[in-house]
């Protein structure tokens, strides 16, 4: 079967993204499928073309309303008869678009997992002539995904109410454990498996030490003006904060969180989508149910939780394949106040996964190396280049220091603490062993007699927070070992012990607080780093230039008129190719990406005659 040429006529594309055509076939042959595909790498058109080459309906599951509503907008654009049914809808509406779909006028329908398993819809489904369905966002029904939903876990039936008809399930997120509980717990039967590359090339990794950190948010808004972006935050409070503060200084902000109702809450997604607010400020905890391809930015004002939940939220900027930079704001302040609501968990094998992932994240945050590769092998990944040109610690290294003095002082008192305990077998935090290091008689040096280790007060020459940073980058290099239970004690590795007897060198990266002081890293130079240099020069330059202001001004008339979110009509990266191109003819038109038959017809000429005025 001919893809391509559907691709284009529909899509407006030329080619496919990496694992896309693969299984698009699969679907097409009848056969379960679980594809792990990255945010932006075109998850979505692995269900949307095979329902528009083949009769009947295709049903997408999808645990956010807003989001469907975005979805149908945009392939209503392009074309493709699909619709939703959720609680936004009046009784009317729903009866309409009901017997749209008793008359088999969608190919796609849309709809949230606690509605597809009431028994009155399954019952709809089996008058339906479904083809297919699609699960997205299908990490959600693993309790070890970073976003379990337990109407997901109702899908598990979904076999037995369709049993002939294949399954579809897709994540952008999910490591091999939750890949496992996903194929299992759905019984997708004899699957393809697809896992694309992790890697996201054209984000931009930042981590910087939390100082002042309004004035780093706000120096950040500066550099990416007028652009859009996200700010995640831990608290509502601290949300609706930000966004009235960020909106005394004339910065169209507005908070998204759990604590809004939801007609408010959806206004400000609303109107972040239509880029009538540049900055959404939103909690961690409560998911962005956005498609926005245009987004510039993404702050963490806080720690995120897990290396899971970062990524997926790092992956909302760029969609659209353009340079965009995520960056999140570090103090181990975060790591203490986690902590604390890690133990307020009630059960025992929630804290200890709690805070497992917690020192993941902890341990990426003070990685020295590539950020890219640190998150890739999270992931199972391995990134093939020494430099990847596009993050904080590629793009200006950290200096290194001889650390084997500290490293020694350390250790000796962790050995030195656990062999002066009465039965030789206690271990400690690491505050208390900085507490023995600085030599302060708090009261747990004193009841177990620390103050008499020959290790008491010889590390003065320390802050606290250095023999802090020093400790978890021996537990980062594996010389320490830290338990994942309430209270975290740390012990010597083998590799510790090693190191201790042979006293080996043991070189320790400087604390990126003098990178923060020296501001805004240089452009790369290293392998990746010219390239992407000056890609980022370019859409600068289109955006920059009158012609492509005037492009994205009609952009947003057409969007408004159609009430739709402009890039709906087309995204920045088809604006940026039509200011650089300026095509003339409705034949060069058509070859510029995203353009397909309907959007020529339907804006073609518009966006022609700007063009020629400019």
């Amino acid at each position: 079967m001919e893809l391509l040429p559907t691709l284009k006529t529909v899509f407006g594309y030329d080619s496919f993204r990496p694992l896309q055509e693969e299984i698009i076939r699969d679907a097409l042959a009848g056969r379960d499928v679980f594809a792990l595909l990255p945010t932006g790498g075109g998850k979505s058109l692995c269900f949307q073309l095979p329902a528009l080459l083949r009769d009947g309906l295709t049903v997408v599951i999808s645990p956010l309303i807003a989001l469907m509503k975005d979805q149908v907008d945009g392939l209503t654009a392009s074309g493709i008869p699909a619709t939703f049914l959720n609680s936004t809808l009046g009784e009317t509406e729903s009866r309409a678009r009901l017997r749209g779909l008793y008359n088999g006028e969608f190919r796609l329908l849309y709809v949230a997992p606690e509605r597809l398993m009431l028994p009155s819809f399954l019952e709809r489904l089996k008058s339906w002539p479904v083809q297919l369905v699609a699960i997205d966002e299908a990490h959600c029904i693993s309790e070890w995904g970073h976003d379990f939903r337990p109407d997901y876990r109702q899908l598990a039936g979904l076999r037995d109410h369709l049993p002939e008809v294949p399954l579809m399930a897709l994540t952008a997120t999910a490591t091999g454990r939750v890949r496992e509980d996903i194929i299992r717990l759905l019984r997708l039967r004899n699957p393809t498996h697809y896992v694309a590359s992790f890697n996201r090339p054209n984000l931009l990794y930042r981590v910087r030490p939390k100082q002042s950190a309004y004035e780093q948010v706000r120096a950040l808004l500066r550099e990416h003006a007028p652009s859009s972006g996200i700010v995640y935050c831990q608290s509502r409070k601290s949300c609706d904060a930000l966004a009235e503060r960020l909106r005394t200084e004339g910065i169209a902000a507005r908070p998204y969180h759990a604590g809004l109702v939801d007609t408010e809450r959806s206004t400000h997604q609303e109107q972040f989508l239509r880029d009538d607010v540049r900055v959404i400020c939103a909690t961690i905890a409560f998911g962005m149910g956005i498609n926005k391809p245009n987004v510039r930015f993404v702050v963490h004002y806080d720690l995120p939780k897990n290396v899971e939940g970062y990524y997926q939220e790092t992956g909302r900027a760029g969609r659209d394949g353009l340079p965009s930079e995520c960056l999140l704001l570090f103090t181990p302040g975060d790591v203490v106040k986690y902590g604390r609501f890690i133990d307020e968990m009630n059960d025992a094998e929630e804290r200890r996964v709690a805070r497992e992932q917690l020192q993941q994240m902890v341990q990426y945050a003070e990685h020295p190396g590539c950020r890219r590769a640190a998150l890739l092998a999270y992931f199972g990944e391995t990134f093939p280049e020494p430099n990847c040109g596009a993050c904080d610690n590629c793009l200006t290294p950290r200096e290194t220091w001889d650390g084997t003095v500290a490293a020694q002082k350390l250790l000796s008192t962790v050995v030195r603490a656990r062999q002066a305990s009465r039965s030789g077998e206690a271990t400690f935090g690491l505050n208390h062993h900085i507490d023995v290091l600085l030599g302060l008689g708090s009261e747990k040096t004193q009841r177990w007699q620390h103050e008499q280790l020959s290790t008491f007060g010889i590390g003065a020459e320390h802050s606290r927070a250095e023999w802090a940073a020093i400790g978890r980058e021996l537990i980062r290099l594996g010389l320490l070992a830290q338990s994942s239970e309430k209270f975290a004690t740390v012990d010597l590795t083998e590799a510790g012990r090693e190191a201790l007897r042979s006293r080996r060198a043991i070189e320790l990266t400087q604390a990126p607080v003098a990178i923060a002081k020296a501001g805004r890293a240089p452009r790369s130079r290293g392998r990746d780093g010219p390239r992407r240099s000056e890609l980022r020069e370019s859409v600068t330059t289109s955006e920059d230039g009158d012609l492509f202001t005037r492009l994205r001004d009609l952009r947003r008339t057409l969007a408004d008129e159609r009430n739709v979110p402009a890039y709906i009509i087309f995204s920045d990266a088809t604006l940026v190719q039509m200011a650089a191109t300026r095509p003339q003819t409705l034949a060069e038109f058509r070859k510029l990406p995203g353009v397909g038959e309907k959007k020529l017809r339907d804006f073609g000429e518009t966006f022609l005659a700007a063009l020629r005025e400019g």
